[in-house]
């Protein structure tokens, strides 16, 4: 596989997020496969910023520890990313801005700042002479960028665009003429289909519009903020509702209201936020109400690290909430899973009247990735059993909570028809009427509990790669999807099989294909963004195995496949 691997470091505010999404697209526009992400402090100015980009000829899932061009805004970026530079590969600086220490690498001094003044009359554009400075480097024809300049910046006018343009173009001529030694060889096309670039976040908000999603109500808590944002932006066009109440309670109680009231809705949040809204899942919980919720996991405990990773919050999605009720969590693993897993989660919430989580985390919620344009033909909508406006009409009464061998009572929106609908957040009967009587009580109970024997006919089986003579499986869920796959490509060439069992669809657990699959060897392996293995412990938990032996990393930053590789071999010698 061909591939080359930029880094853009610089303090907040130095404009590190768009040189790295300026290159992403344009690499992406060169029919390559791109996975691309950001590290960044939770402060406004300051603090260190970093953006990765890595583009191959072929599908990438996950970061590359090694970097071909390091493009250093400011001297803290030489300090902290010098040392990942491979050899051959080249740092891009101002030199009036930056000093470069003598060593092996090639230095390729820039006059970003002098550049954008004399071009463009804006010192401001020095990061656009180095987003043409890096293209220049990797060989790469400057047309596209010139293109994805222009859609930028096209927002603030024509002339601020073409400034730009030219900036950029001051930076890739200054390579070609005076540094023609630092130019790679060109990474080829390996991506000829239609492809977008989107985060995990812009992916779910897509499967809540294609889904029917009319409403949501969130609290902005980073990561998941982005989804509220690009639903209130492109939302407009589907009419969709988007409110930013006052807190996180709020917010679920609103969507929780709307789901009630037939309209499909959602709230999104992450492990504070969700910590507050786990009374609200249980109204959902009781009242079988409809509701979708996204879970953007960051370290803990409290606020943690708010612009970091983590996937510490598995156990708190299956348990949260008062006392006992079905639910469905799911994990999704890739870009495109985080939009089907959407689509998938307004279905089944609907179709069982069920509180629904989806847990994501930073990494990839924010990380960007080329992937296949969303085939929307093969989106369905199933609203369950809800009763149509002819049959409402010739209700004289409605009972809500209907006993049926399902569990799942037929649904009527409030104000169709002449019957009411009343439900109760304390337990109540059929009607929905309160109740204290025992009998009543169990058979609730049982009635809601019912559902999980149809929601685990709905679940997909782990995702399960085998390989002849393997030893060791190693097992994840959610985002370690890519560098897990990633690594078993890395050990097998190294002379070592391993199986991978991935989950993404966790609760209700699937006992026997996890079971089945972590049987096949002799020693398992789980690999988790937390420090107490809580994956692990759900399969001891559920299967009674117990793993081999756990790879945890939880200081914020997310598994590389390099990493998991050195330490599965690790584990083997």
């Amino acid at each position: 596989m061909a591939e080359i691997n930029f880094i853009v470091g610089g303090e907040a505010g130095q404009g590190v997020q768009t040189i790295g999404f300026t290159l992403a697209k344009t690499l992406s526009r060169e029919s390559l496969y791109v996975f691309a992400d950001q590290d960044y402090e939770s402060r406004v100015r300051g603090g260190h910023n970093f953006y990765r980009v890595r583009a191959a000829d072929k599908e990438v899932l996950a970061l590359s520890e090694g970097i071909d061009i390091l493009i250093a805004i400011d001297q803290n970026t030489i300090a902290l990313h010098q040392a990942e530079v491979e050899k051959g590969g080249v740092i891009i600086f101002d030199p009036d801005k930056v000093k470069i220490p003598e060593s092996k690498i090639n230095s390729l001094a820039i006059p970003l700042e002098k550049l954008a003044e004399e071009k463009a009359e804006n010192k401001l554009m020095a990061n656009s002479v180095a987003v043409g400075g890096a293209i220049a480097v990797g060989g790469f024809e400057f047309e596209l960028l010139s293109h994805v300049l222009k859609e930028h910046f096209a927002h603030l006018g024509n002339d601020v665009a073409e400034a730009n343009v030219r900036a950029a173009a001051s930076g890739y001529d200054y390579v070609r003429q005076n540094k023609p030694d630092t130019i790679r060889k060109r990474v080829k096309p390996g991506n000829s289909a239609q492809v977008m670039l989107l985060n995990g976040n812009e992916a779910i908000a897509l499967g809540a519009m294609v889904a029917g999603c009319k409403f949501m109500a969130a609290y902005p808590m980073t990561p998941a903020s982005t989804i509220m944002e690009y639903v209130a932006d492109k939302g407009r066009k589907f009419n969709i509702v988007m409110l930013q109440p006052e807190d996180e309670i709020a917010a679920i109680n609103m969507a929780v209201g709307a789901g009630f009231a037939g309209v499909r809705a959602m709230t999104a949040t992450s492990g504070d936020g969700f910590a507050l809204i786990t009374e609200g899942i249980g109204l959902a919980g009781i009242t079988e109400t409809p509701v979708v919720i996204v879970i953007a996991q960051r370290p803990g405990p409290a606020v943690g690290l708010p612009t970091r990773t983590e996937q510490s919050e598995l156990k708190f999605a299956i348990n949260g909430g008062p006392g006992e009720f079905p639910r469905l969590v799911l994990a999704p693993c890739t870009i495109g899973d985080c939009f089907s897993a959407t689509v998938k989660a307004f279905n089944l919430a609907e179709k069982y009247q069920i509180p629904v989580i989806i847990m994501t985390d930073h990494h990839l919620a924010s990380s960007y990735q080329t992937v296949p344009r969303f085939d929307l033909t093969s989106v369905t909508i199933d609203r369950g059993q809800l009763i149509s406006e002819e049959e409402a009409a010739k209700l004289a009464e409605y009972k809500r909570h209907q006993f049926t061998e399902s569990g799942i009572s037929s649904r009527l929106i409030p104000m169709r028809g002449k019957a009411l609908v009343v439900t109760d957040s304390d337990e109540h009967d059929e009607a929905g009427h309160m109740i204290e009587d025992a009998q009543i009580r169990t058979r609730m109970m049982l009635k809601r509990l019912k559902k999980v024997d149809g929601i685990k006919s709905e679940l997909e089986a782990p995702r399960v790669l085998q390989k002849p003579n393997a030893s060791i499986t190693l097992v994840g869920w959610g985002s370690t999807y890519g560098a897990i796959n990633e690594a078993a490509r890395i050990l097998e060439k190294a002379g070592l099989a391993v199986n991978t069992l991935m989950l993404h669809e966790v609760w209700p657990f699937p006992i026997q294909a996890v079971t089945g699959a972590i049987s096949k060897t002799g020693k398992s392996i789980a690999i988790e963004n937390n420090a107490t293995g809580q994956l692990a412990q759900l399969i001891r938990e559920q299967t009674g195995i117990k793993v081999s032996g756990n790879i945890l990393k939880f200081d914020g930053r997310p598994f590389s496949p390099d990493y998991i590789a050195e330490e599965v071999k690790k584990g083997v010698t």
